[in-house]
């Protein structure tokens, strides 16, 4: 067989995967990682029983507004990067202002308490089962959404790596917040913000290895 023979034939009935069927695909496995990390949540924690009482209630309806906000943002980038071809700058951009403007909310925080307040602002009392726990309940939904993405064809692969790594580490962010209510504003910008962009940087070490077809 000749080569142009034999790339007319490798060409032929070539159909590129649906849009809405990776969509479709992102979104189970995005639900079937969060189910898995809420599991691992309750059977190291039990049933969160602080989930939206008591005085800080305001403060977990921030800490839940970034997070999802987050997993919303870095789902439409991750559909994106799952495709070749596809425009990514507008996801992007939306999330970076998503940062931008939490992190100029803890600023503000910041500035409005008197500067020997801000150890316990930064720190709090749980910073260490934060720096535990949100890498572990991101796990799952990590490789759930690498696997999700692998299906496509992707060809920004630490672009696509990067993203499925951010939305798993919102969404750890967003399971760990269920059961513990944050201390202060800079407190959840600084340790669940830092360890979301850890989370994604790790995806876009990763992506170009895992992700490669």
């Amino acid at each position: 067989m000749k080569t142009d023979e034999l790339i007319s034939m490798l060409s032929t009935n070539i159909e590129p995967v649906k849009s809405e069927r990776l969509a479709v695909l992102l979104i189970v496995s995005l639900s079937v990682g969060a189910a898995i990390a809420i599991c691992i949540m309750m059977g190291m924690f039990g049933t969160p029983a602080a989930a939206f009482r008591g005085e800080h209630v305001v403060l977990q309806a921030f800490t839940l507004l970034f997070t999802l906000g987050l997993v919303v943002a870095g789902s439409r980038l991750l559909v994106k990067s799952a495709r070749p071809g596809q425009s990514a700058r507008g996801s992007l951009v939306a999330i970076g202002m998503l940062f931008l403007a939490f992190l100029t909310a803890a600023c503000a925080a910041l500035i409005a308490a008197t500067p020997a307040a801000w150890g316990d602002m930064v720190f709090g009392p749980q910073w260490s089962s934060c720096l535990l726990c949100i890498p572990l309940f991101a796990l799952a939904p990590f490789a759930a959404l690498f696997w999700a993405v692998s299906r496509g064809a992707p060809t920004h692969l630490a672009r696509a790596g990067g993203a499925a790594g951010l939305v798993a580490g919102a969404l750890g962010a967003t399971v760990f917040a269920l059961q513990y209510p944050s201390a202060s504003i800079p407190f959840v910008v600084f340790w669940y913000g830092g360890l979301i962009i850890a989370c994604s940087a790790i995806g876009a070490l990763l992506g170009p290895r895992l992700l490669r077809w």
